[in-house]
């Protein structure tokens, strides 16, 4: 069964729910090697979760890391456990975004099957600004198709409610990336009463596997959702090879 990341207005429950919820081993100064046995690390990508984690930031300027990282099979992230049970919470005004799964109310990237190697870490800077950091085992031709993935026809714009409160959504796709192997980067502009947070995707594919970056709070921007994800890139290649 494949799982959908989830809608835009739940990134600050997402981060603040992946810090609480990483947890396991560290990472590592040695280079992994891809799996050379079989078995599903090895069809998707070639690496296992484990190798995924040791490939994650460690530390990023500005940032403090909120514990530590969580790794295994997608669709078992207890982040991603806990953020599927809250979307049932979230009514989406075009019910047809939320299913898309490609950075309308979806989320940055399409479906992933549950069993895809993966691994997450989160950070928070002190102004409370939050990223999510992931990193996911796949295949060339799945990682083509997670970048070359476009924000559904009609979902530029959506509403959302959770419980009483209406929040508006406002979707800026930007033309393909140069970051790793590929790019494409997703701003989205929330307004809920008053108050507007802005949430920046930026999802790469590199050599059998996919990351992906978002930044969320009221001065998140492109560049450095960018910057963190350059920075992503090159620790994952410094590790992975």
């Amino acid at each position: 069964m494949a799982h959908r990341l989830l809608p835009i207005t739940l990134l600050t429950t997402f981060t603040s729910v992946a810090a609480a919820a990483v947890a396991g081993c560290g990472g590592g100064d040695e280079r992994a090697q891809p799996v050379r046995g079989t078995g599903r690390a090895v069809l998707a990508g070639g690496y296992t979760s484990a190798q995924l984690e040791q490939a994650l930031l460690i530390e990023t300027p500005g940032y403090t890391r909120n514990g530590e990282p969580d790794s295994g099979e997608y669709g078992a992230l207890k982040a991603f456990q806990d953020l599927a049970q809250l979307r049932r919470q979230v009514t989406v005004d075009k019910p047809r975004c939320q299913n898309g799964g490609t950075g309308g109310a979806g989320g940055p990237v399409g479906n992933v099957e549950a069993d895809v190697p993966a691994a997450l870490a989160a950070f928070t800077r002190r102004d409370g600004q939050m990223v999510t950091e992931t990193l996911m085992g796949m295949s060339a031709a799945e990682a083509d198709k997670q970048v070359g993935a476009r924000v559904p026809p009609g979902c530029l714009t959506f509403r959302t409610k959770v419980g009483r409160q209406w929040s508006e959504h406002r979707v800026v796709e930007t033309p393909q990336g140069d970051i790793g192997g590929g790019s494409r980067s997703i701003g989205v502009a929330t307004t809920t009463g008053r108050d507007r947070t802005y949430t920046w995707y930026v999802v790469f594919k590199d050599t059998r596997y996919v990351g992906t970056v978002s930044v969320f709070g009221p001065n998140a921007t492109r560049q450095e959702a960018e910057r963190l994800a350059r920075e992503s890139l090159v620790q994952a290649r410094r590790i992975l090879g």
